[in-house]
């Protein structure tokens, strides 16, 4: 069925953002891919193209558009089988922290560049011993006169070698302190003393995202660089994680529709015993059982990014999204990989790609398990 999202701006947006990924993304995948990460310049061009942080408005140095043109950038990155530009990432879960909790200086001092491209971003809550579970953070910041003084460590985290800014969140509380009201979070420059980049971390996918270790040391902070106010941590976490659950539903819906499809042209060429393999009942059932998961997922899901940029409150159902679309994406990419054969064991064939890549969608943003006990707590259970 025809979508009814987009609207003809959209559109020509759309058309943009696929000319600009041919042009400047596919080309660059297998070089990103041996060298275990993107380079700056392609988050350059793609802030001079208005493809980051597409919400941002004009005042602060953005494209001014909305969430429904990030939809489209986080869409089409993913149909390019593009895991390793993490531009979504920045634009749409790390830089909201500024511009939603930020103070005027912040914003003012952060926001433009992060439109540009020449500040890019990661946000660091997870901890070699807690993850889902914040309260068990161990990371601290303690005040000193009119500074910060950050220790401890994190660990997987997204764009951890390229970032130029950090948001971190630290124990700023004691022990007797509301576990709720005992966290904070703080902008960190990466060329603060103290503050160093460890390892890049090597996964199962995602080749081309540099993941690593942060490492905080006597890390000293002006005063100004707390995010909201002191002990506010948890609450400003909690308040975005519903777009950032969204934004891997939506990644999880657009790859398992490309496999899909890619799927579809593969059986339709291939042979086996003289005619196509989609002839064959097994082919056809398993076809069949994707494109109706797929598209029962695609309309549960365009409804819910309507919803949300309109401003609705939707934990319980992008927690749902996240969950069921990025464990459907892996049901559908595994049963498509199976389709192939040999040839979707081979890297060469990007199903290959997808389906190592898919897996950690599971795992971030909140492990589909933790997903589940929010919506049960949405559900008054």
């Amino acid at each position: 069925m025809e979508r009814s999202l987009f609207g003809e701006e959209h559109k020509i947006f759309q058309k943009a953002v696929r000319q600009f990924i041919d042009r400047e993304v596919r080309p660059q995948q297998k070089q990103w891919l041996e060298a275990g990460i993107v380079s700056r310049e392609v988050w350059k061009k793609a802030g001079e193209a208005g493809l980051l942080c597409t919400w941002l408005d004009e005042r602060y140095g953005g494209p001014g558009g909305d969430f429904l043109h990030a939809t489209i950038v986080i869409e089409e990155l993913a149909r390019a089988y593009e895991s390793g530009f993490a531009a979504p990432l920045h634009s749409d879960i790390v830089v909201p922290y500024i511009h939603r909790f930020g103070n005027d200086a912040q914003k003012d001092r952060w926001l433009a560049s992060c439109a540009r491209g020449e500040t890019i971003t990661a946000v660091a809550m997870t901890e070699p011993d807690a993850g889902s579970d914040l309260a068990s953070m161990k990371m601290t910041a303690r005040k000193d006169g009119d500074s910060w003084i950050l220790n401890g460590n994190k660990t997987f985290i997204s764009n951890g070698i390229l970032c130029d800014l950090c948001v971190v969140a630290a124990k700023t509380g004691d022990a007797e302190t509301d576990p709720h009201t005992a966290i904070s979070l703080f902008l960190v420059e990466a060329d603060r003393p103290g503050f160093s980049k460890g390892k890049k971390l090597e996964k199962i996918g995602m080749h081309s995202q540099d993941t690593a270790e942060l490492h905080f040391e006597d890390c000293r902070i002006p005063a100004g660089n707390l995010l909201g106010h002191e002990g506010a941590g948890f609450i400003m976490l909690m308040q975005a994680l519903q777009q950032e659950r969204l934004v891997v539903a939506i990644a999880a819906q657009a790859i398992a529709e490309t496999v899909l499809q890619d799927t579809l042209n593969y059986c339709q060429e291939r042979k086996a015993f003289k005619r196509p393999i989609s002839k064959f009942q097994n082919t056809q059932f398993k076809l069949v059982d994707a494109a109706t998961q797929v598209e029962i997922g695609r309309h549960f899901l365009d409804r819910l990014v309507s919803e949300h940029a309109a401003g609705k409150y939707l934990v319980k159902e992008c927690s749902m999204a996240k969950c069921w679309q990025t464990e459907m994406a892996q049901r559908v990419i595994d049963d498509c990989l199976q389709l192939y054969g040999g040839y979707g064991y081979m890297t060469e064939y990007p199903v290959a790609r997808a389906f190592v890549d898919a897996r950690v969608q599971r795992i971030y943003a909140g492990t589909n398990e933790i997903m589940k006990v929010i919506i049960a707590k949405q559900m008054g259970l």
